[in-house]
C-alpha cells in the first residue's frame, strides 16, 4: 500500500514545478560560466563559499549559473536595490514556492516555503497568530528554562562542539514550543528522526529529482526516515486531537488544531491532517539548524575576540538585549546559513535594468551582499556595533528574505538566540581551545562550521 510518504515524494518532484517547456536562451540572461550543467550544479550546492565569490569577481554584480536537471537558470544579483526590487515584485510574478521546490518531497505541497499566491496568503495568515508579539513573550521562559538546562550540562575547561550543542537545544526548543511534546518517549523518538532529516547531503538533495534513485542508498534512508518522522507526527497529531486541555495550550500545534469552528483564525475551515504536518515540518526545519548555526558561529566568534567578549558579558549582566542580538545578528552576516533568496519569474521582468524572461529563477546573493565592503565597511571584522550605530542600510543584511516572503519565524530565531547568549554569558567566559579555527561546510542547503565550531567555558 503506498504511504502519504510515498506519495509526497512521488507528487513533489523537485525540478517538475515552473518548467518551462525549453531551455532559456543565453543571449537572453546575464553571463555566466559554460561549465556543463551537472558541474555547476555541483559547485553551487556543494562548493558554494568558493564557486560564487569567484564568480562575482568574474563576471560582476550579476550573472547566471545553470543548475540540474534541464540547465534552469538562477540570475543571482549582489547589489541591495537588486535586492530591493526582486523582495518587492508582485508575488503573482515572482513566485518564492518554485524557488523552493528542491525542499518539497520532505516540506510537502502545503508548506508555507513551497505555496504561492492565495495558497501563502492563506498559511501565513493561520501561522501568523502564533509568532506575534505575544505569542513571543510567551514562549521566552520555555526557551530560557532549556537553555539552563543545557549549560547546566557544561564542563568547564573541556572542549566541545558547540554546533551540536546548539542543536540539541534548537530542537529541544521547537519539539516543546512547535510541537509541545513534553512526552519523553515521543520525544526521544522524534529526535534522531529530526537530526537525520536535517543532515541530508548535497548528493540526496540533487538526487530526488531522479526517483528512481529513492530505491537506492542514501536515496531510499532518506524515504525511510520520512516515513518514520511521518508516523510520529501523524500520531501526535491525532493525540492532541483528542488532548482534552487543547483550549488551554499554547504551542504552535495546538493553535493550528483550533483553526475553524472556535479557533484563533475566523473564516477559515479546520486543518486536515496532512496540512498540519507539512507546515510543522516546514517550522522545524526551518527553525532549528539555522538558529543552532547561527548560535554556534557567535559563540565562536566571541571566543576568539575578547573585547567583544567582555561587551556581550557586561550586557548579559546589565539585561542590555538590543547589544546580544547586535552580536547575534553580526555572527549571521559574517556566516551566511543559506546562500541566497529565490524567485522564480511567471513572467518576463525587468530588474536592475535587465530584462529577464520568464521561466528564470532570480536571487539576491546573502553571501556576497553580506560580504561587500560597500555594505559594510571591514566585512570579514566581527563587529556588532554595525547593528546599534545606524552603519546596517535595508537590503544589505538580508538572512530572512524580505518583502512578503520574510521568514515568519524571524522574531522568535532572534528571541531565542538572544535568550540563550544570555544564560551563556552570564555564567561563563567562552573561549577556543588550540588548533580551533573553523570554515563553513555545505550540509543540505545551509552552511555550518566544518569542525562543529569548537569552544571551552570557563
Amino acid at each position: 500500500m503506498t504511504t502519504a510518504t510515498e506519495r509526497r515524494f512521488e507528487k513533489m518532484k523537485p525540478f517538475g514545478a515552473g518548467e518551462v517547456p525549453h531551455r532559456l536562451d543565453s543571449r537572453d540572461l546575464p553571463p555566466g560560466p559554460r561549465w556543463p550543467t551537472l558541474l555547476q550544479s555541483i559547485a553551487l550546492v556543494r562548493f558554494r563559499h568558493q564557486f560564487v565569490p569567484a564568480m562575482h569577481k568574474r563576471y560582476g554584480d550579476v550573472f547566471t549559473v545553470r543548475v540540474m536537471p534541464k540547465g534552469s537558470a538562477l540570475v543571482l544579483f549582489t547589489r541591495p536595490e537588486h535586492a530591493k526590487e526582486i523582495f518587492a515584485g508582485d508575488p503573482e510574478k515572482f513566485h518564492a514556492g518554485k524557488g523552493n521546490a528542491i525542499l518539497g518531497p520532505i516540506m510537502g505541497e502545503h508548506s508555507l516555503l513551497l505555496q504561492d499566491s492565495a495558497e501563502h496568503k492563506r498559511a501565513r495568515k493561520l501561522l501568523m497568530p502564533a509568532f506575534n508579539g505575544a505569542a513571543l513573550r510567551g514562549y521566552q521562559s520555555v526557551v530560557a528554562q532549556l537553555a539552563k538546562e543545557e549549560v547546566d550540562r557544561w564542563t568547564p575547561g573541556r572542549p566541545f562542539r558547540s554546533l551540536d550543542r546548539m542543536n540539541a537545544l534548537t530542537l529541544e526548543v521547537i519539539l516543546r514550543v512547535v510541537f509541545g511534546v513534553t512526552d519523553a518517549s515521543t520525544l526521544a523518538r522524534l529526535r534522531p528522526l529530526v537530526n537525520r532529516t536535517v543532515d541530508v547531503s548535497p548528493a540526496v538533495l540533487l538526487g530526488w529529482g531522479y526517483p528512481f534513485l529513492q530505491k537506492f542508498g542514501p536515496w531510499k534512508a532518506t524515504v525511510e526516515n520520512q516515513r518514520g518522522l511521518d508516523d510520529v507526527m501523524y500520531a501526535e497529531i491525532a493525540a492532541r486531537r483528542a488532548a482534552p486541555d487543547l483550549a488551554e495550550r499554547t504551542d504552535v500545534l495546538s493553535r493550528l488544531l483550533q483553526v475553524g469552528g472556535d479557533g484563533t483564525v475566523e473564516g477559515e475551515a479546520p486543518l486536515a491532517d496532512e496540512e498540519l504536518r507539512d507546515q510543522l515540518v516546514t517550522l522545524l526545519l526551518a527553525g532549528h539548524e539555522t538558529t543552532a548555526t547561527a548560535l554556534a558561529w557567535t559563540l565562536y566568534e566571541l571566543g576568539r575576540d575578547g573585547v567583544q567578549l567582555a561587551r556581550a558579558r557586561d550586557a548579559a549582566a546589565r539585561g542590555d538585549d538590543d547589544h546580544l542580538e547586535a552580536v547575534l545578528k553580526e555572527s549571521m552576516r559574517l556566516h551566511p546559513v543559506i546562500p541566497m533568496v529565490v524567485r522564480h519569474l511567471m513572467e518576463p521582468a525587468t530588474i536592475g535594468g535587465r530584462a529577464l524572461p520568464r521561466g528564470a529563477n532570480v536571487g539576491p546573493s546573502i553571501l556576497i551582499g553580506h560580504s561587500r565592503d560597500d555594505n559594510f565597511p571591514e566585512p570579514q571584522r566581527f563587529r556588532p556595533e554595525r547593528f546599534l550605530e545606524g552603519e546596517v542600510v535595508t537590503n544589505t543584511w538580508i538572512p530572512f528574505g524580505g518583502g512578503v516572503r520574510r521568514c515568519i519565524g524571524a522574531g522568535f530565531s532572534l528571541m531565542e538566540g538572544v535568550a540563550v547568549l544570555r544564560e551563556v554569558l552570564s555564567r561563563y567566559d567562552v573561549h577556543l581551545p588550540p588548533k580551533a579555527a573553523d570554515r563553513p561546510k555545505v550540509r543540505n542547503i545551509t552552511s555550518v562550521p566544518r569542525h562543529g565550531a569548537r569552544i571551552l567555558v570557563r
